[in-house]
């Protein structure tokens, strides 16, 4: 009996600090946790947003950097954090696709996180080095076609967003075209714009100065309608190519295990940050917009991930590019 009352009170008091915990969160700095390399696209999106939670939470919301396969490193290792609110995970639609991609994913993708809401969905742009002489999408669709054993199609990586798209695209022209992976968003870009590579896809937050420079040819955007900041680009429908509309879509996650009280906060933090005027200035001018309210919530999250993990699984069988 007395072991029995010794037991409910551990409990108890187990229960007690975690709700007091929860209360006073956060009373330190917080980290979120990039999968992906300085400088990226990813990074952008997170760092925008991580100044503007701060000044709502009062604690300093600091990014670190952690690369390496395809973000599922970065990934585990929020996932194998203590689960108190002070690291998350802002990863983009990699989270949904790496459940395919990688044959031994170290977590379970559904059930490894809490999950606080979608941050933004960055429209992505299908570009050619600047000398090539296709003018539209449907030449360089004809000039890939005809020469398929050649034609290279450079990208970040296996599981970035730039390798998604290749394969997307290569889908649906139905023709596989030689795939150039390189270390990140940077490398690709930098072969791309000395003609080493001949097309890359890549999200206008990495693109659109490039574009607006004329370093490159840009054939398309991925959305059902163009851009402000690139009115001259036409869209992929428009175009002639269908079954490319889609963006590449950020959530921030927390470990699995993190309170309710404290997701909830971390929630709301979120949905202030992405009406903060800096945010929407500064997403505007890189093409995009941040998430409206109602999806910068879990349940919005969850129903995004569980419906892209769906999609993407044919499309990725069918490509046969896999990771162990």
């Amino acid at each position: 009996m007395q072991k029995l009352i010794a037991s409910f009170a551990v409990a108890a008091a187990l229960a007690f600090a975690t709700t007091a915990g929860a209360q006073t969160y956060p009373d330190r700095n917080i980290t979120v946790v990039v999968p992906f390399a300085a400088g990226g696209p990813t990074d952008t999106v997170a760092r925008l947003v991580a100044e503007a939670m701060s000044k709502d939470l009062g604690q300093q919301v600091i990014v670190e950097n952690v690369g390496g396969a395809g973000g599922t490193l970065g990934a585990k290792q929020v996932a194998e954090a203590d689960p108190d609110g002070y690291k998350l995970l802002l990863y983009h639609i990699g989270m949904a696709t790496s459940a395919t991609l990688y044959r031994n994913l170290p977590y379970n993708t559904l059930e490894a996180f809490e999950y606080i809401g979608l941050v933004t969905e960055v429209p992505m742009t299908i570009l050619a080095r600047k000398d090539m002489a296709a003018t539209t999408l449907a030449e360089l669709v004809d000039y890939a076609k005809a020469n398929a054993d050649k034609v290279t199609v450079a990208n970040a990586g296996i599981g970035a967003a730039s390798h998604l798209c290749g394969m997307l695209f290569m889908s649906a022209i139905g023709t596989p075209l030689v795939t150039v992976p390189y270390k990140g968003t940077g490398p690709a870009m930098t072969d791309l714009l000395g003609g080493q590579v001949d097309i890359l896809c890549d999200q206008t937050t990495n693109t659109t100065k490039q574009i607006q420079g004329g370093t490159v040819k840009a054939y398309a955007v991925t959305t059902p309608a163009r851009l402000d900041v690139l009115p001259d680009v036409p869209t992929t429908t428009e175009a002639g190519l269908t079954g490319m509309e889609f963006g590449i879509w950020h959530g921030l996650y927390a470990p699995k295990g993190t309170p309710a009280e404290v997701v909830d906060r971390l929630s709301k933090s979120l949905q202030v940050a992405l009406k903060d005027k800096n945010v929407i200035d500064r997403f505007a001018e890189l093409g995009t917009s941040p998430s409206p309210e109602a999806d910068a919530t879990p349940a919005a999250l969850k129903a995004k991930l569980e419906s892209e993990i769906a999609r993407w699984k044919p499309v990725i069988e069918a490509a046969g590019q896999f990771a162990d």
